[in-house]
């Protein structure tokens, strides 16, 4: 009698098919689902910063009104994330990712016929409105399908937005440069592909929404007490600001300080560009996964403090071991975001959404300041003294020892 209760007690408890399916079948699917949309969202975001010299040719701009386009965009990118992650907690809303999707097609027709200042800022802005419901939604979605693979799944999904990135300029430069603003409008095709993707995946979300009791759509409670808590996420926020500021280091001027310092052609500085990128991708897959086996607290003691060594020699060795030494760095630093975003989750159940838009805002918002601080930077003291001064970034690594052990082994 005890055990028949017990197993129907079990039942009972048990997570509905729905959200894993049979032997990680649908899993798979709406997670490489969400990662394929992530990589065509990225994609078409990169694309902006590719085609500002044609805008600025062809629309007389200044550099200020440029950096105004890329503050528009990084405004609706990164700013309004985290307030369409805490609505969505309250009120889930699986078709807002598609609906909002459809303000990146928007954006991205508008930019392809503007014909005045005005209305390339209203389609760069709409752009980043459409990446603003993406994030924290997908995030959701991807953790709900990954089955208790958290890292896993936040790992795919991230190193599909890597891999956009990377693609974007160079089909940028395929379809649009040299061959006008018009053929701008040939990226709507990729959004619109996203978008009949995501009506798939939130039907399946929609399901899994409705296959779940009544009971379950109460808000977990954290582990910790509230102060506890916000001083983890201080921690963690620290943690990306490091991370992302030295990224922001390589991704955007790693090729002007190789031909300066190296004397190498635009066209060689671009491949050892290739293979950093290429190891930012590698490390950000296998940063979840490994943070599933051992703890996301430890792969983030690895990831940042563990980089340090390799950024504080990178400034004063020779063009072989630069490209070594890029390349391991972003392996190894890359690693961490998936595995603080998890455990950012962890330390606030129930706010999944609000979490991964702050993260992501967060990347967004601090890639893009430091961007324009060390760009200004290079301009005042020269592009090395930049990598000088950013090689102590990851340092703040140490932090780590602050964070709680909320895990859940």
């Amino acid at each position: 009698m005890t055990s028949t209760a017990t197993a129907s007690a079990a039942a009972r408890a048990a997570p509905p098919a729905s959200s894993t399916g049979p032997h990680g079948q649908t899993v798979m699917r709406i997670l490489g689902a969400v990662a394929l949309v992530h990589l065509l969202n990225d994609l078409t975001q990169a694309m902006l910063p590719s085609i500002y010299p044609m805008l600025k040719a062809q629309f007389g701009l200044s550099f200020t009104q440029v950096g105004l386009i890329t503050l528009i965009f990084q405004c609706t990118a990164s700013l309004l994330q985290p307030w369409i992650g805490l609505y969505t907690d309250r009120k889930p809303m699986p078709f807002l990712l598609p609906l909002g999707m459809c303000a990146t097609l928007v954006g991205v027709l508008l930019m392809s016929v503007a014909g005045s200042f005005a209305a390339l800022l209203a389609a760069a802005a709409l752009i980043g409105v459409g990446s603003s419901t993406f994030h924290p939604e997908a995030s959701r979605v991807a953790r709900i399908a990954s089955g208790g693979r958290f890292g896993f799944a936040q790992s795919l999904f991230q190193v599909g937005g890597n891999v956009g990135s990377a693609l974007g300029p160079l089909l940028a430069a395929a379809i649009i440069i040299g061959r006008g603003q018009g053929n701008i409008a040939w990226f709507a095709l990729l959004v619109v592909v996203a978008i009949a993707v995501l009506v798939r995946v939130s039907r399946w979300h929609s399901q899994h929404l409705a296959g779940l009791p009544r009971k379950a759509v109460a808000p977990a409670a954290s582990p910790l007490s509230k102060g506890r808590v916000l001083g983890a996420l201080a921690v963690l926020a620290l943690l990306v600001f490091s991370k992302y500021i030295y990224m922001s280091s390589l991704s955007s001027y790693y090729t002007f300080y190789l031909i300066d310092k190296f004397g190498l052609s635009v066209a060689s500085a671009q491949m050892y560009l290739f293979l950093f990128l290429a190891a930012v991708a590698a490390g950000t897959f296998m940063g979840g996964p490994i943070g599933d086996r051992i703890g996301r607290k430890r792969v983030i003691w690895m990831s940042i403090l563990g980089a340090a060594p390799f950024t504080l020699m990178l400034p004063y060795v020779d063009l072989l071991w630069t490209a070594i030494l890029s390349v391991v760095i972003g392996f190894v630093i890359s690693s961490a975001f998936s595995a603080i975003v998890v455990f950012a989750q962890e330390l606030m159940p129930g706010k999944v959404g609000m979490i991964a838009g702050i993260f992501f805002g967060l990347m967004f918002g601090v890639s893009g300041i430091g961007a324009a601080a060390m760009g200004h930077i290079a301009d005042v003291a020269g592009i090395a003294y930049v990598y000088k001064l950013c090689s102590y970034l990851p340092l703040l690594g140490v932090l780590t020892v602050l964070l709680p052990d909320v895990e859940r082994r």
